[in-house]
């Protein structure tokens, strides 16, 4: 069997691409890596964050964007509970509704109900 080393990116559908890329950029710090253009339109986007470490890509779709709308396809992590504080604090400042930190099922900290634009749930999570 051969061997993994973990995601290479994770690619969600979204009705408008440069609506979705300006909220990962304003709300998660994600950076435009790559723009994909079909027919001289951009249809998706490749995201990364300023480290490098997670790449994450959007696509237009808005039928299936709007079948994920209150689904929680992502949990990224972060280093430390604190950090899922920070993130909190950061929200709280840009004015992003979230549902606040509770407990995971490892006892780490997640912070659950913050919305992208199509209403997908991006979770960040520290064991």
């Amino acid at each position: 069997m051969g061997v993994m080393s973990g995601f290479h990116h994770v690619k969600l559908p979204v009705a408008d691409v440069s609506r979705s890329r300006d909220w990962y950029g304003r709300v998660l710090g994600f950076e435009v890596a790559l723009e994909f253009v079909e027919d001289g339109v951009v249809m998706g986007v490749a995201l990364r964050d300023p480290s490098g470490t997670v790449r994450l890509a959007v696509r237009h779709d808005p039928a299936r964007a709007a079948a994920l709308s209150g689904f929680d396809p992502i949990a990224l992590a972060v280093p430390a509970r604190a950090d899922v504080q920070a993130w909190r604090a950061r929200l709280d400042d840009l004015g992003e509704p979230h549902g606040g930190i509770v407990t995971g099922h490892e006892g780490g900290s997640v912070l659950v109900g913050l919305h992208d634009p199509d209403g997908i749930e991006v979770r960040l999570y520290a064991d």
